[in-house]
């Protein structure tokens, strides 16, 4: 794991000086945390704040955090019950946020984070037995009447503690004795895991860690408990690298570790019998959450997941009943078995296995796909009831078939299919009047192509080079071959190679692309004339009133301004979702209102 940029400070000293001895004799503190520079404690009879109490139990797990919005999130869970405790501190009084049993499993730890990009605070559970599940308790500073399963995790079965750097919105894991491992914290990212800390002799680690904290310069603590020692990991450039162990004599075991402010460690254990409170150097506060906001939208319609796990659905495509806009459909291939078409409920109504499917695309009542197995391009017939059946299939010289979008040219009355290949070759082929397809034309870009679409009006083809740039080119057959770059990733700090998905549509007489950013999970619209002005950078988010959840990874988009029926009379944004989620299911494809996202110009 490497970060761009760290302070100085993280590689200055941190200097423990004894501030008093451990206690033998009863102490009344379990956990403890500062909050306006009074204590907040959790033991096995309450929970208090300035030696009042909040209310009764025997807490376990205390953890905070104070919120860009000046209040303070606080939870703690109720040992005997099983129960979490959830409050809000406006800086004058404890409000409840929630209170309920967690029966999913047992809890090790809990804690929060606040994503500032996608104005989503939420709160992770984390289980002894190989899960934890994070759980979104406010949205657009609106809290919810209770939280919100979004994502679940596979976690180390021995997982005992977590905590989270709010900067880098990472997801820090303790593995019992064995390692200390970093996740994505923000729900619609990527699964994968990265190691921070290993078991001797490949790291440092010996014993069993109950807690893990973060000092404000990133500085990672790990207590392990008997007999007890404090791992210190300081932030680099290369990631975290072990600095220092400290060992505690005449103390038997310590179970957690809390930052107090004003440069005060407090080490406690479990049973209340020994504390130790330690001077730290305050190093303040290097670093920030300085990603900023991202706007955001909702799907508002999801179709059926894809009954195969893994990478399956790749790119969608919509076709427009034109009488009865509620019976349109929505065509999605599966790279691994064909092509799936849902009804405007979402319900898969078609599966056509013709093989691995890649991109696909429709004009009228055609549509076209690329198809890997032989590299060639499916057509298929759409009826007025908007059933599809197979059409004729081209055989291509294309090495890896990959992208595909089709146009139509209202003067030469002729329907085109353009496809790519993995090379960067582009070749297009008109529909004959005897439903055939005929190679007029090839053109290139210098490396990997994909998503493409078509502005029929002006005949113009938009080509995604997914790591460099958005290509334009004459859409004629008789067109000229060479194109010219429009959009350059390197120009657009919001656009994140790779450039997966093209969009084009024509809303309100504006002519405007659609680009999905897959390296940052978000979507782009520009002006599609030049000079090829940013109008919105945008993501999609959990719709928290129906249950739908965001969508990431995506490859292949598709917009139309054609009314769709109820929730969509002025069309629609559609989404391929690479990890579906609430609940953890196959891929699928996502739709937004079209208003929603013009709205955001």
């Amino acid at each position: 794991m490497k970060f761009n940029t760290v302070s100085s400070a993280v590689l200055a000293a941190l200097l423990f000086t004894s501030a008093c001895s451990s206690e033998a004799q009863q102490t009344p503190v379990r956990h403890q945390v500062m909050i306006n520079e009074q204590a907040l404690v959790a033991n096995d009879r309450a929970i208090s704040y300035a030696g009042d109490m909040l209310t009764e139990g025997d807490f376990f797990h205390l953890r905070s955090l104070k919120l860009s919005s000046g209040e303070t999130i606080v939870g703690a869970m109720e040992g005997n019950s099983q129960q979490l405790h959830l409050w809000r501190f406006t800086g004058q009084e404890f409000q409840p946020v929630w209170q309920g049993e967690i029966t999913s499993r047992v809890v090790e730890d809990i804690c929060f984070f606040e994503s500032q990009q996608n104005q989503q605070l939420s709160v992770f559970v984390l289980g002894g037995r190989g899960g934890a599940e994070q759980r979104l308790l406010q949205q657009d500073s609106q809290w919810l009447q209770q939280p919100l399963t979004i994502r679940e995790m596979n976690v180390p079965f021995d997982s005992t503690a977590c905590v989270v750097s709010q900067a880098h919105s990472k997801l820090y894991v303790a593995e019992a004795d064995q390692a200390i491992w970093a996740y994505n914290a923000e729900p619609e990212v990527d699964e994968g895991r990265d190691l921070i800390a290993a078991k001797a002799p490949f790291g440092e680690i010996k014993n069993e860690m109950k807690a893990l904290e973060l000092l404000q310069d990133g500085t990672l603590l790990a207590l392990e408990e008997e007999p007890p020692r404090l791992l210190v990991y300081r932030l680099t450039d290369d990631g975290y690298k072990f600095d220092q162990a400290t060992d505690f004599d005449g103390v038997d075991a310590f179970t957690d570790v809390t930052m107090q402010g004003g440069g005060k460690v407090l080490l406690t254990e479990e049973g209340m019998t020994a504390s130790e409170q330690f001077e730290v150097e305050d190093l303040g506060d290097t670093l920030s959450q300085n990603a900023k906001p991202v706007k955001q939208v909702a799907a508002t319609l999801e179709t059926q997941p894809s009954p195969r796990r893994g990478d399956a659905i790749d790119d969608p495509a919509v076709w427009v009943h034109s009488d009865t806009p509620e019976q349109s459909r929505i065509l999605a291939t599966d790279k691994r078995t064909g092509l799936y078409v849902y009804n405007m409920q979402g319900q898969i109504v078609q599966e056509l296995a013709v093989g691995r499917l890649n991109n696909v695309d429709v004009r009228h009542n055609l549509a076209a796909a690329t198809l890997r197995d032989d590299n060639s391009i499916q057509l298929f017939d759409i009826n007025q009831n908007g059933e599809l059946s197979l059409a004729a299939n081209q055989k291509t010289d294309i090495a890896e078939i990959y992208g595909l979008c089709m146009g139509y040219d209202s003067q030469a009355e002729q329907t085109s299919v353009y496809v790519n290949g993995k090379s960067g070759r582009i070749q297009q082929f008109v529909v004959t009047d005897a439903g055939e397809l005929s190679l007029v034309r090839e053109m290139s870009v210098p490396s990997q192509p994909e998503g493409c679409a078509v502005d029929d009006e002006q005949q113009r083809l938009f080509v995604g080079e997914e790591d460099v740039a958005v290509w334009l080119f004459d859409a004629r057959a008789a067109g000229s071959e060479n194109g010219e770059e429009i959009i350059r990733v390197a120009d657009h700090e919001e656009l994140v190679d790779d450039i997966e998905g093209v969009a084009f549509a024509r809303v309100n007489n504006q002519p405007l692309l659609f680009v999905s950013s897959q390296g940052n999970d978000s979507y782009l619209v520009f002006d599609a004339d030049q000079p090829w002005k940013q109008r919105a950078h945008f993501r999609i988010r959990t719709n928290i009133e129906q249950g739908i959840d965001g969508a990431s990874e995506t490859d292949g988009i598709e917009v139309t301004t054609q009314s769709l029926g109820k929730g969509f009379e002025q069309g629609a944004f559609m989404v391929q979702d690479g990890r579906n989620r609430m609940p953890e299911a196959g891929q699928n494809v996502k739709l937004v209102p079209l208003e929603r996202i013009i709205s955001l110009f």
